[in-house]
């Protein structure tokens, strides 16, 4: 059982082994705090993705190697979102996405999608079945971690759709870390969903008083 999941690790350099399980490590910090609604889910998702982006760039992973370095620019702009306070009140809370966002949701998947698959024709990399899978997968990560940095409830059902996807996606590319990594963040996704929806409930209706 051991040698069928981490086989693959025999070829890859100790360096790599090492960074991939940092990054994960971080990885799965990050997802916890954001289920806690923790300004700290950003510089732990900084260090994560920061390695990513080199260790996918080595492993010629595009798609991936993109979604990281998007997520290290939204963390910026998520930790500086999530900071701002209006005296003492955060200025930005926990809230559900308005229909304005909700447009704009729609043009970033459709944008990020026809971008990735234009940089995989470009690169001759639809070689494989989960390169076609990765363009889909891209748009939902892109969208899912725009919501987050906004701290909008519904980031959670994207987090939810992509990481169930990319699961058996990073064991087919041979990443079983990253790849158990996915199913932890699946589990998390579901409580930060049920948790954000439950405070935002509670903030209408506070609201309403």
């Amino acid at each position: 059982m051991v040698d069928y999941f981490f086989s693959q690790y025999r070829e890859y350099p100790t360096l790599d082994i090492f960074l991939e399980i940092v990054a994960v490590v971080f990885g799965l910090l990050s997802v916890w705090y954001a289920k806690k609604d923790n300004i700290w889910v950003f510089p732990t998702g900084l260090i994560s993705t920061s390695i990513f982006v080199y260790l996918l760039w080595k492993w010629v992973l595009w798609g991936d190697m993109m979604i990281n370095g998007y997520y290290f620019i939204m963390s910026i702009y998520g930790w500086y979102h999530w900071s701002r306070k209006e005296g003492e009140t955060v200025a930005f809370p926990i809230s559900k996405i308005s229909r304005s966002e909700k447009r704009i949701a729609i043009i970033l998947f459709i944008f990020t999608v026809a971008f990735v698959t234009l940089v995989y024709y470009f690169f001759d990399k639809f070689t494989t079945w989960y390169a076609y899978v990765d363009t889909f997968i891209t748009g939902i990560f892109f969208v899912g971690m725009w919501l987050m940095a906004k701290r909008k409830v519904e980031n959670w059902i994207f987090w939810i759709i992509g990481d169930l996807i990319s699961i058996p996606l990073y064991f087919a590319k041979g990443y079983t870390f990253t790849s158990f990594q996915y199913l932890v963040f699946t589990v998390v996704a579901i409580f930060g969903y049920l948790e954000w929806k439950k405070i935002s409930n509670n903030a209408q209706t506070e609201l309403q008083k």
